[in-house]
C-alpha cells in the first residue's frame, strides 16, 4: 500500500458515475509546480509576501496531499535546518488559509493544500481512513437539503464544512493498486 505522501488529489470535481478526482492517477509533479506557481503569482498580485518558510509549507502539504498537521510540519521543518518554532508553522498556515492556499480538515486538526485555488468554491472532503489521502470535490450547500430547510427556517448559512471519511478506492480494492500518482 502507498503511504499518504504517495498519494495526491487533484483539482476539479468528478461527473456523476465516476471515481472522485482526487483519487485518480495524474502527474503529481506538475500538481505541486502548478500549486506554489499558483500561489506565486497570486500573493505577487495581492502585494501578499510570500516568504521561504510559507512557500515551503505549502510545498509539504501540495507534496503529500494527505491531511498534515502543524506539529508534523514543524518536525520536517527542524530537519531541513529551518528555525521551527510552533508559531512559524501557524502564522504559514493562517497565511495560507487566508488566501486561500490550503483548507484545513477539522475532523483531523490538520491542513491540506486546496485543489481549487484562485476560484470561489465550496469545498467537501473525502478522507480514506486507511492511508490518509483527502479528495477535495465541490459541493453546494445552498442546493443540499440542509441548505434548503436552513433558508426555510430563516437561517442564513454563513460557513460549512463537510468532511467524509471512509475508503478509497485503493484501499476499498475497488481501484488501480497504484494510487492517484501512478
Amino acid at each position: 500500500m502507498n503511504s499518504p505522501t504517495d498519494r495526491s488529489a487533484s483539482a476539479g470535481s468528478s461527473p456523476p458515475g465516476e471515481a472522485s478526482a482526487g483519487f485518480r492517477p495524474h502527474d503529481h509533479r506538475a500538481c505541486v509546480e502548478a500549486g506554489l506557481r499558483h500561489a506565486e503569482e497570486a500573493c505577487a498580485a495581492r502585494s501578499a509576501r510570500f516568504t521561504p518558510v510559507r512557500r515551503r509549507v505549502l510545498e509539504m502539504l501540495l507534496e503529500s496531499h494527505a491531511a498534515v498537521g502543524a506539529y508534523e510540519l514543524l518536525d520536517r521543518l527542524r530537519a531541513e535546518g529551518w528555525s521551527a518554532q510552533p508559531p512559524v508553522a501557524y502564522r504559514a498556515l493562517d497565511f495560507l488559509t487566508e488566501q486561500g492556499f490550503v483548507h484545513r480538515i477539522e475532523a483531523r486538526n490538520a491542513f491540506i493544500a486546496c485543489s481549487h485555488p484562485g476560484e470561489p468554491h465550496h469545498p467537501a472532503f473525502l478522507i480514506c481512513r486507511s492511508c490518509g489521502t483527502v479528495a477535495e470535490e465541490e459541493t453546494s450547500p445552498a442546493q443540499s437539503s440542509l441548505g434548503r430547510r436552513a433558508r426555510a427556517s430563516g437561517f442564513r448559512v454563513e460557513r460549512s464544512v463537510m468532511e467524509v471519511e471512509g475508503l478509497c478506492p485503493a484501499c476499498a480494492g475497488d481501484g488501480e493498486t497504484d494510487g492517484p500518482c501512478g
